[in-house]
């Protein structure tokens, strides 16, 4: 009974979702190129993996109208990160631990166990006590069609950590055992709890991997545990970390204990629009991050989320990057070479000067939808600030500066389109460098700007009509020396 429940509840989300596709699909605010649902909103990247030879996207999703409300599982493959074929809904609410309008089936992961596709996920329901957090199991045979273990839920909540706060398990293999971390909060400091199991429906804790001493916010969501090199990275989105979004711990991990042993920490992005990462494996080896394009902490479920509800659509992905360890401990976040794919009307700069108080127009594709990756030669500028005016346009534009007297960073959006507000800032550590390389990703609704070998990277989201497709370089205080730049139009997948 309860498998026809939850088939006829994906039923009836794929009938709303087949009603409202086609006029969704028309939106102004649409994405060309960055992963979206069809319709409805989606926030968490969940179970991403390589399965069977496809990339599988799951997502945490609203099918019904463009708010977050009664989490479903969105379900869709690709042969390349680029091209995506939309699959039928993996779960929906349908069982007393994950049946509640407020609530439903929660972030989690995925791993192929004993020849079927598992998805780990937290259930969340209130029975009148306050919202129940548990993690459940769902298996498949083919990798598209889903089953609800009977056994569910296979963990609970254990005590000194409250219920409302114990989600976003992410799991893996390692020896004879599959291992299961859990984002938690205990005693008001975010956690993430490590279990165990050798068949994935019996779990035993085996200790607190790591925690907050205060620094890191009272919850910590979407953990992710993994080796990099030769050692061990942990992230996680801190609920209460102010404008820390996502970050990474590095250090040392003893499978024996445990415990995890860090001594090396860093933002994983930041900007606005850059949460819940999750990692995953690609075949060649490459450890790959996808991540939700906003964050709960700038707009919270009660406030407005932006102007594209209007069109029965909310929330994208963030492009795939890959992680990667550097010789100083720290990570780089680079995006995945399939974006290279959607490359098209190529324009090679060479080298320029760029005067001081002088705005060079930049050409890059159609000005909205585009790539622009350049070098700065940091001997030979005088500059005290490189400015990047993007999106530019009915006196609107979201400015990039690159404050080489300050060694910071920054991305202003207060008068990028009319509604979205905030200054992110990061420090830009040059000393000893040579040279800057930057290298900005454009869509309809988003900006991604990388920076300093991809250790610096500021995600937001634009809502700029195109009207607004000029974009300019500036320098101020000097002039700037460029020693490559290149520009191309991004092609339209979505």
């Amino acid at each position: 009974m309860s498998a026809e429940l939850m088939h006829r509840n994906i039923e009836r989300a794929q009938k709303r979702i087949d009603e409202t596709k086609e006029s969704v699909s028309h939106g102004a605010m649409r994405q060309r190129y960055h992963f979206m649902a069809q319709a409805g909103w989606i926030n968490d990247p969940n179970g991403l993996i390589f399965y069977k030879g496809k990339y599988h996207y799951f997502y945490q999703y609203n099918p019904y109208y463009g708010f977050w409300d009664y989490m479903h599982w969105g379900h869709a493959v690709s042969e390349d990160l680029v091209h995506w074929t939309y699959l039928p809904l993996a779960l929906a609410p349908s069982e007393i631990y994950d049946d509640h309008m407020r609530g439903g089936c929660f972030s989690g992961s995925a791993i192929e166990f004993d020849g079927k596709l598992f998805l780990v996920f937290t259930g969340v329901t209130n029975e009148g006590k306050g919202f129940d957090q548990t993690q459940n199991i769902a298996y498949s045979e083919d990798g598209i069609h889903f089953t609800k273990y009977e056994g569910n839920p296979v963990l609970r909540a254990p005590e000194g950590v409250p219920t409302p706060f114990f989600r976003d398990p992410k799991v893996w293999k390692h020896g004879d055992y599959i291992y299961m971390v859990v984002g938690a909060s205990c005693e008001g400091k975010g956690q993430a709890r490590l279990y165990r199991t050798k068949d994935m429906f019996h779990w035993d804790f085996v200790n607190v991997l790591a925690e907050s001493r205060g620094e890191w916010g009272y919850m910590w969501e979407c953990p992710d545990f993994f080796k990099l090199g030769d050692k061990y990275v942990l992230l996680f989105s801190p609920m209460g970390g102010g404008e820390r979004t996502s970050v990474y711990l590095t250090g040392d991990f003893d499978y024996e204990t445990g415990k995890f042993d860090w001594h090396g920490s860093g933002a994983i992005d930041w900007g606005f629009e850059y949460y819940a990462p999750q990692s995953f494996l690609a075949p060649d080896g490459r450890r790959i991050l996808v991540a939700w394009a906003n964050c709960w902490d700038w707009m919270p479920i009660w406030k407005d989320w932006g102007p594209t509800y209007k069109e029965g659509w909310c929330g994208h992905f963030n492009i795939p990057r890959e992680a990667r360890l550097m010789a100083d401990g720290t990570l780089q976040f680079i995006p995945v070479k399939e974006l290279n794919a959607l490359r098209e009307t190529p324009r090679n700069y060479g080298e320029m000067t760029v005067h001081d108080g002088e705005m060079t127009e930049i050409e890059a594709g159609d000005g909205v939808a585009y790539e622009w990756n350049m070098a700065v030669d940091l001997k030979k500028t005088t500059a005290e600030q490189i400015k990047l005016c993007l999106r530019c346009g009915e006196g609107r534009a979201t400015v990039c500066t690159f404050d080489l007297n300050k060694a910071e960073m920054s991305v202003d959006k207060n008068n990028a389109d009319g509604w979205s507000k905030g200054r992110s800032r990061s420090t830009l550590f040059l000393k000893g460098k040579d040279s800057l390389d930057i290298h900005v990703f454009a869509d309809q609704s988003s900006v991604e700007v990388f920076a300093d070998q991809y250790g610096i990277s500021h995600s937001m989201n634009v809502y700029a009509p195109n009207s607004q497709d000029r974009n300019y370089i500036e320098a101020v205080g000097g002039q700037v020396e460029v020693t490559g730049m290149e520009t191309y139009g991004l092609k339209k997948v979505m």
